[in-house]
């Protein structure tokens, strides 16, 4: 793929030139490209962010205050959504944000005015959130489980708050299951396609919109190749910037 990124198509012929060229990257550096990847970046971080803030106390919750058998249950109803088809999860939430939706009937019951989600980044984004937030939890709940109680202990016998013990006891060791979690949010986030096609319409052009169009519609071969090299940038940085934060030492 990365070879392919460097050819180029003929204008004439339509074809595959096997030259060495630089030329797809300087059309994603320039254009409409460098604005859909600001997006999507912005829409991963986005993602990862609210998902963290929603899944941590819920993997406390499972991990350390809930009975084994409440453990299960809830463990249960997290993986069981991920055994639906992707698409009828997709379709769903189109249904629930379009207009004269399941939203907008609560909404107009509860005499606000409408959000006009339908076909929106927001609608994109509550749907990512949504669909990519069992693969946070799990992770924290595994990193959140294994912390020993006695370091919990020792902290409270030590004069230690509940926020003390969460800010400098808690969460330096669960940091490996959120960089975990944050991986596949953020990277499953960044290469897709169809969310931001089906709920957010031609307004959510995402880098993976933009290989499909380039790929599929305008039969450019090496352009793809080379937006496909985009996230796989994006990620290698990612992944080097936790590595020297030490997120992963205790993995």
């Amino acid at each position: 793929m990365l070879i392919t990124s460097l050819w180029s198509v003929n204008s004439f012929t339509q074809t595959i030139d096997h030259q060495v060229t630089g030329s797809n990257f300087q059309q994603i550096a320039m254009g409409a490209y460098p604005s859909i990847i600001g997006r999507t970046v912005l829409l991963a971080a986005l993602v990862t962010v609210i998902d963290a803030v929603v899944a941590f106390p819920f993997a406390y919750l499972m991990a350390r205050v809930a009975t084994q058998r409440a453990q299960r249950f809830l463990l249960a109803a997290i993986l069981l959504p991920l055994w639906a088809s992707y698409l009828a999860k997709i379709f769903a939430w189109v249904s629930i944000l379009e207009k004269g939706g399941a939203l907008d009937w609560s909404f107009q019951h509860l005499g606000l005015p409408s959000p006009n989600l339908g076909f929106t980044n927001g609608a994109v984004l509550i749907t990512f959130c949504y669909i990519w937030l069992p693969y946070m939890i799990v992770p924290l709940f595994g990193a959140l489980e294994r912390i020993p109680s006695s370091l919990l202990d020792a902290s409270s016998d030590l004069g230690a708050g509940s926020w003390w013990t969460l800010r400098h006891v808690v969460l330096p060791l669960a940091l490996p299951g959120l960089v975990a979690g944050s991986i596949f949010t953020f990277s499953l986030t960044l290469g897709d396609y169809v969310t931001p096609l089906l709920v957010g319409g031609s307004n959510s052009t995402l880098i993976g919109n933009a290989i499909y169009d380039n790929l599929i519609t305008g039969g450019n071969l090496p352009l793809a190749a080379a937006l496909s090299a985009v996230p796989i940038v994006i990620m290698v940085v990612y992944l080097l910037i936790a590595k020297r934060l030490g997120a992963f030492n205790a993995l």
